[in-house]
């Protein structure tokens, strides 16, 4: 089976290292999604969002790329921060690499679909003017 990596951490993410886990000398393609930290959402601004994870997100989290690899026999990666975040940091990073690009592209898909669906991290948005909400929950 494909080999796997999956970190949830309050240290800001490395790109590099996780390209580099799933990369090797047969791949053409790598593909890696990162999720940023935009200024806006649904009509309103946002200045920061907050992440909690479950105490067992990570192991989620491996499962999910465990999945994906299985199903692809593909090296998969993803990692998520948690904690305090602002505008234009870097909240998710997921990777696959594969000989050509389609396998790529749709692993790497398949893999960010998956954490969004069964991860158990929630983030709270703060709103400009001092308002924050829970997006994602119910």
């Amino acid at each position: 089976m494909a080999e796997v990596f999956a970190q949830v951490t309050d240290a800001p993410l490395d790109r590099a290292a996780i390209e580099a886990f799933v990369l090797t000398i047969a791949d053409g393609a790598v593909v890696t999604f990162e999720g940023v930290i935009r200024d806006h959402d649904h009509g309103a601004a946002v200045s920061a969002i907050d992440y909690e994870a479950h105490p067992d997100a990570e192991a989620f989290l491996l499962r999910a790329c465990t999945e994906i690899a299985a199903s692809s026999g593909l090296r998969v990666a993803a990692a998520h921060r948690i904690g305090h975040l602002v505008v234009g940091d870097v909240a998710l990073i997921a990777s696959a690499a594969a000989p050509h690009r389609a396998d790529a592209f749709t692993a790497c898909a398949r893999l960010v679909d998956l954490i969004k669906e069964r991860v158990p991290i929630w983030k709270r948005q703060h709103l400009d003017g001092g308002a924050s909400e829970w997006v994602g929950l119910g």
